[in-house]
Formats: structure tokens, sequence, C-alpha cells
């Protein structure tokens, strides 16, 4: 996620009182007490502005109970509490596939997603995010054998790893992109004033959102949750 100042501004909407009414009212009432400690532990991570947003997390949850899926992958973890919402939502008989190149960060939520029993659900693979997806897809068992995905990682490798979803996420499965609208920096004119990062990174997003809408093998809906949100539903 592009860097943010505080809770309301992981968001597009202009109107932070309107994002902290949705906030308050629909989504912090029902985060489990587990989620919102991890939450408030990783908003003092001086790499806070990684970490998903309350109602995108609600949004997997609601993904994930929509599509009944058991089987899942989430490329990106940091300290996982998008994890600890996907595995909340997942039956007791689901799993997830967590990749990550830090297992530091991924240590700080761990104890919060054992003391909410959620543990078993994980398998946590430290390393590129690409190689573990090759390792996956070496073995013909794994391909669509997965029915959600959510991608929340280095930005340059998204379409690449769109690639290797689309064989491993089942026909009518889910992926989900993160930060697709980059604060809305995609929308900038090129003169706008941007740091040299937000500019690579916004020119990224903008071949990526032209990419998938493009892509005839998925359904496409942008959001304007958080720092923008793709979903995508694999037709063949």
């Amino acid at each position: 996620m592009a860097a943010a100042s505080s809770e309301t501004s992981k968001t597009i909407l202009k109107s932070e009182a309107l994002y902290k009414y949705v906030i308050d009212t629909s989504v912090l009432p029902r985060e489990p007490d587990c989620m919102r400690d991890l939450r408030l532990v990783t908003d003092k991570h001086e790499r806070f502005f990684m970490q998903s947003s309350p109602d995108e997390a609600r949004l997997l949850q609601m993904l994930i109970k929509l599509t009944g899926a058991r089987r899942t992958l989430e490329v990106g973890v940091f300290t996982g509490y998008s994890l600890l919402a996907t595995v909340l939502a997942l039956p007791d008989d689901g799993k997830v596939i967590a990749v990550d190149v830090s297992r530091e960060y991924y240590d700080i939520g761990r104890p919060f997603i054992e003391k909410a029993g959620m543990a078993h659900k994980i398998d946590f693979r430290e390393g590129p995010a690409l190689e573990h997806l090759d390792a996956l897809l070496a073995d013909e068992a794994n391909h669509g054998a997965f029915d959600f995905a959510f991608v929340d990682a280095d930005k340059p490798n998204y379409v690449r790893y769109h690639e290797q979803l689309l064989r491993l996420v089942r026909v009518d499965g889910v992926i989900v992109y993160d930060d697709t609208l980059w604060a809305g920096m995609v929308a900038l004119p090129p003169d706008a004033p941007l740091s040299e990062y937000d500019r690579r990174t916004s020119a990224v997003m903008r071949d990526l959102n032209a990419m998938l809408a493009a892509d005839e093998r998925v359904d496409v809906c942008q959001l304007t949750i958080a720092d923008g949100v793709t979903i995508c539903r694999r037709l063949v």
C-alpha cells in the first residue's frame, strides 16, 4: 500500500468523514478482537502503511464466504492482518498458502493468529513468490486447485503473478489485486509532482489495469476501496 499518515488516509475517498462513517458503522463493530489487536500493533510499525485497511479485510472475508473458498493463496503477507482475516473466514478445513520474503514481519502477527486458534490453517512459505508459485505449478495436481488468491506484494511482478495464478486458481475462482489505483495517482497527469517511486509504481499499475481490462480470460471489477482493489474471476 502507498504511504499513509493515518488510518483514515488509507483510502482514495475524498471525504475522510465519509470513510470514518463507513468504518465506524459497518466494519469496526464486526472486527474480531484478534484482528483489532494485530491492526493496532501493526499501526505502530515503521512500515504500518503496508497493512491492509479494515474495510479491505472485510471485503476479502465477504468474497471468501460468498465463493465458498477452501484453498487459498496469499502473495505478500507483512504482519498478517489480511491473512488473519482470510483464515477467520475460511471453513474449519480451509487452508491458505501464504508467501512473503520476510518471516520477520509475519512473526509479529503469528502470536495473534495462534491466539485466535487459526495457525493450523496457514502454510507460510518464506522467499520470492515467483519461485514458490512456480514450485506449485510444477505439480499438476495444483493446477486449478485453489479457489481464491490475494496479491499485495511487489508491484512490478503483478503481471507475472497473474499468469501463474490463472493456472493455479480454478475456473470461477477469484484473484484479488491490492493497490491497483495507487492512491489515485494512476489518474494524475504526466507532469504531476510525484516522487520517482510513486511515478514508477503508478505507471506499473496503469499497465496492469490496462492488461486486466483487456484479458478475456477473466471478469474484472475495480473498486475504490483502500488504495484500489481489483477483483478478477477466472473464466477459462
